[in-house]
């Protein structure tokens, strides 16, 4: 199979394997799209999108046997069904105990797909699934019990339809799919599942993204966010750029194994407009600063866990928060965008617009040229105002997706509808 034109894999300083540019790319441009080896649709999407090609749409039709996976139609059905297959029977047995997490059900497919298919797949041009980066070595004890968990869960609900390798070899596996799975997201960076993408796998880390990764339903497509010259290494971002350098660096070596060092994480730049806090006749000292940001990332990691956030929480930590903190501070925007999450579970549709409006500018700032997070908030309160028939202009979202997406992708089609709607 040939790779990609423009681009190529290389050794790259530092960071081993990486992908480079070999011809200019202008913002906005297409450097490759990418089938995913393999993937899945989260459990809670069942219902509204195709289970084999992520489609959103009405009247999808059941699984004949499961009445749980639903399809376009037959044509979808068919291609799915040596990966269903895998399911459907044992989905029919559990019921509702049947609970698999995505990284179980990933890692059954590529054993499923590693026996069936012998050949070198579209989605491995650059690099093979045996060759992604496990870490296994780094694997902390907590992890490694998580992962001995996901093999217990594996022989649980797949033993009828796989043969299983060596525990060695599913612990490593495992810890590929880990390091290098991908969450498949819509256009307003809602989870529509996960995905394993060897190719896109290869494009390193940095805080300074020149490239973004959006998806065209399942399919993976890495465009430009900065122009490109020949021999330039590309970079996308691992994880959420909004916060300071300090937390982004323990997310990464958390989740990646490493600690970044690009221009932004040696500089520092915007750290201290990202921790900016009141100004108040007696300014808040070193260690009131320190404490209140102990207690933001514990509430953060609270709320992570927690099955159902509640208004209160919210307010409560906005409130304790807001004593030290202007509301442009990074840990205040984290809980508004809560807040509003919980507005828009329940309904209050105001309140949901009234938190939007108060991240939405500190994001335009904070964030990177052509950030998703961005374009996803500008669309949410876009949505918003139109169903209570009030007027904001979806122009800076679209902006920003049409080099995101591409300018003939469907969310931009949806979006010039919407916005033609509200004339």
């Amino acid at each position: 199979l040939g790779g990609p034109t423009g681009i190529e894999r290389f050794v790259s300083p530092g960071k081993g394997r990486g992908l480079r540019v070999t011809k200019p790319f202008k913002v906005g441009e297409l450097l490759f799209a990418s089938l995913p080896y393999t993937y899945v649709l989260t459990a809670s999407e069942r219902g509204s999108n195709c289970e084999f090609c992520f489609t959103r749409k009405e009247g999808l039709a059941k699984c004949g046997k499961c009445k749980k996976a639903l399809y376009c139609n037959v044509k979808c059905q068919k291609g799915d069904w040596a990966m269903h297959k895998l399911e459907c029977g044992a989905m029919i047995a559990y019921g509702e105990n049947w609970c698999p997490s995505e990284s179980v059900r990933l890692v059954a497919r590529i054993i499923a797909k590693q026996k069936a298919q012998k050949e070198r797949s579209t989605s491995e041009k650059l690099l093979l699934i045996g060759e992604l980066e496990s870490h296994i070595d780094d694997v902390d004890i907590e992890k490694r019990e998580m992962n001995e968990g996901d093999i217990a869960s594996l022989h649980q609900f797949y033993s009828k339809n796989l043969d299983f390798p060596s525990k060695t070899a599913l612990l490593t596996l495992f810890s590929q799919v880990n390091c290098n799975g991908f969450t498949v997201e819509d256009e307003e960076l809602s989870k529509m599942g996960s995905a394993v993408y060897p190719d896109v796998a290869l494009v390193n880390h940095s805080c300074c993204p020149n490239v973004i990764v959006t998806y065209k339903g399942n399919v993976a497509e890495v465009r430009a966010v900065q122009d490109m010259t020949p021999g330039e290494e590309v970079f996308t971002s691992y994880i959420d750029l909004l916060y300071p350098t300090a937390d982004r660096n323990q997310r990464l070596r958390d989740a990646y194994y490493f600690t970044c060092d690009c221009k932004e994480c040696k500089t520092k730049s915007k750290d201290k407009l990202k921790l900016k806090v009141r100004k108040r006749n007696k300014p808040p000292g070193p260690e009131e600063i320190s404490s209140m940001m102990r207690y933001a990332r514990n509430t953060i990691k609270e709320f992570r866990s927690a099955k159902q956030i509640l208004m209160e929480m919210c307010q409560l930590s906005l409130d304790k928060m807001g004593e030290v903190f202007e509301d442009s501070n990074v840990y205040m925007l984290h809980m508004m965008y809560q807040a509003m999450g919980v507005c828009l579970y329940m309904g209050d549709w105001d309140e949901a617009i009234r938190y939007g409006e108060k991240v939405l500018k500190p994001y335009s700032i904070l964030y990177p040229p052509y950030s998703m997070n961005v374009a996803s908030m500008y669309l949410k309160l876009g949505r918003l105002y139109l169903g209570l028939e009030r007027k904001l202009s979806g122009i800076d979202a679209m902006a920003i997706m049409e080099v995101a997406h591409g300018k003939d992708h469907q969310y931009l089609i949806e979006l010039r509808k919407e916005i033609e709607m509200q004339k």
